[in-house]
């Protein structure tokens, strides 16, 4: 059913219970997992470092981005490995959502999982949502994990 399921990260605790999920589907369907770590460029122009005569701060600012998306993309890796768990890394730049669905587009991504932390009002407005944009362009499923969610148990019941 899944050959290929999409990761995105950002390397905190509520991508790491995504990332749970996707290693226990994995196991199930033999799929192989895909670590996405997306430099959200936007966030570069929100410090006001994307002023052209901030060259050297731009190149220092991704840079820096980068070798984090590259540790959380290693730990995703080692972690896969102890699993026997087949695994694709990859760090980009751009628009988190956008990357997001363009990765599963251009990588015949079976099933995307993402966390959700299920905020409601206006925090949700202020603070927008990237799964929910995935959600809304993505042409495969999405899969949610609600962060901090009691798990139901995968145990059998008799």
């Amino acid at each position: 059913m899944y050959e290929h399921i999409l990761v995105p990260t950002d390397g905190s605790d509520a991508s790491i219970e995504a990332l749970d999920e996707a290693f226990e589907l994995a196991k199930q369907f033999g799929a192989t997992v895909h670590a996405l770590y997306v430099v959200d460029d936007a966030a570069l122009a929100a410090t006001g470092l994307d002023d052209m005569s901030f060259d050297t701060h731009v190149d220092d600012f991704f840079a820096d981005m980068e070798a984090v998306g590259e540790r959380a993309t290693d730990r995703i890796r080692e972690a896969a490995a102890e699993e026997g768990i087949d695994v694709v890394t990859a760090v980009v730049d751009g628009t988190p959502a956008h990357e997001i669905v363009t990765y599963a587009d251009e990588h015949d991504i079976d099933l995307v999982v993402m966390a959700t932390h299920g905020r409601r009002g206006v925090e949700r407005v202020l603070l927008g949502s990237t799964t929910e944009r995935v959600i809304r362009r993505a042409n495969v499923p999405v899969l949610t994990v609600r962060i901090g969610a009691e798990k139901p148990s995968r145990e059998p019941t008799e």
